[in-house]
């Protein structure tokens, strides 16, 4: 199990930091070969759950049925991910935006079979913008403890570039959206 922690400072209101760094299917166009799938309706809140999809050979609709563990928590299988993929599914435990000048926090747990363990992102405001902490606590099972520095290296190469994306990148306009429906 590893521990790493990531932060950056934007100049991106508190508010729009957060919008940007909780939206879900915006990470999984930052992450290669990732999919993001929602199990329960939006908008996200304490008890939403949602699933991150990694691999390659993805086959049938993508979907995967919602289960309990041995502990009763929410647990996706991956009957169609194929050979070389896994599913991520991840539940919000703690939702709190940002609020006039107070900070913002959401903690995720992670309660797959093969990735566990949880993830905080902290918006905090600062100035005319805003100071984001993402700090994760990661297991993968079948990597021995001995590798830990290593995940940890290449977790905070891989999603210190996620949220370098998503904090960089333009939000969608009401015409993007509009094209978007003509296409």
């Amino acid at each position: 199990m590893t521990v790493f922690r990531i932060s950056r400072a934007v100049t991106l209101p508190a508010d729009e930091a957060w919008l940007r760094v909780t939206d879900w299917r915006g990470h999984a166009a930052q992450v290669p070969l990732t999919t993001v799938s929602s199990v329960t309706p939006s908008p996200t809140r304490v008890g939403t759950v949602f699933v991150a999809r990694s691999g390659i050979g993805r086959s049938g609709s993508g979907r995967s049925r919602l289960g309990r563990s041995r502990r009763g928590r929410p647990e996706l299988g991956r009957p169609e991910l194929g050979r070389f993929g896994f599913d991520d599914p991840m539940e919000v435990v703690h939702w709190q935006p940002p609020d006039g000048g107070a900070p913002g926090l959401c903690r995720l747990e992670k309660r797959g079979r093969v990735i566990t363990g949880w993830a905080e992102i902290e918006v905090l405001p600062e100035g005319p913008g805003a100071v984001v902490v993402w700090v994760e606590e990661l297991h993968i099972r079948l990597v021995p403890r001995l590798l830990d520095p290593l995940v940890a290296r290449v977790a905070r190469l891989v999603f210190g570039r996620a949220l370098d994306g998503l904090l960089n990148r333009p939000r969608p306009t009401a015409m993007d959206a509009a094209g978007a429906a003509d296409n």
